[in-house]
């Protein structure tokens, strides 16, 4: 049941959200109690239960759910405006530094590694950024067509999911090796492949 809360009550709500990805990405998430998270973000037990009734499982999936709306965030305002070549370069350039600043350390991976153990929805949290991500570098590739700097005969979703394929094998291979060469080659490779294909 979706319970419906006041603009104050979805404030605290999303404080202690933020809080709990602030103490998860500083300690780990098997490290973080929920002490820890009452602690940093001022919330009694009461609160906390109150917007958590499930509890720590519960709030591990609104993290993730925070992580994963973080990972688009961060690739705007770029991302939504692909419409011409330099932009496209600067979205690449803007998900290297991402990820080149987040290094072997990934939030929404050891969240979800750790919750998907226990509840579907987790599952959910990873099909829903995918999508969003997909669908918003399709539209890119869409945008171009309108223009002529992509063929017409380029199939936009099919498109976006093999760049999407390729940016993530590059960040799995960025956290198994500290380094973005994969990553960048994927990017640099599919979007000149767009430029090449008319």
């Amino acid at each position: 049941m979706t319970r419906t809360l006041t603009s104050k009550g979805e404030q605290t709500r999303s404080r202690i959200v933020a809080g709990a990805a602030a103490e998860i990405r500083e300690h780990g998430v098997d490290e973080v109690r929920l002490e820890d998270v009452m602690a940093h973000t001022r919330t009694s037990k009461s609160q906390l239960f109150h917007y958590f009734p499930g509890g720590k499982e519960e709030l591990l999936l609104a993290v993730a759910q925070y992580e994963a709306d973080r990972v688009l965030d961060d690739q705007q305002p770029m991302l939504g405006e692909l419409t011409t070549w330099p932009a496209w370069e600067q979205w690449r350039d803007r998900l290297v530094v991402r990820y080149r600043e987040q290094g072997t350390q990934c939030p929404l991976n050891v969240l979800l590694g750790h919750a998907a153990r226990r509840t579907p929805a987790a599952q959910a949290v990873v099909t829903g950024l995918m999508h969003r991500w997909q669908a918003a570098i399709a539209t890119g590739i869409r945008a171009m067509q309108s223009t002529g700097d992509v063929a017409a005969a380029v199939d936009a979703d099919r498109t976006a999911a093999a760049l999407l394929a390729g940016i993530q094998g590059g960040v799995l291979l960025l956290l198994a090796t500290g380094r973005t060469d994969h990553l960048e080659a994927a990017l640099d490779l599919a979007i000149g492949s767009l430029r090449f294909d008319r």
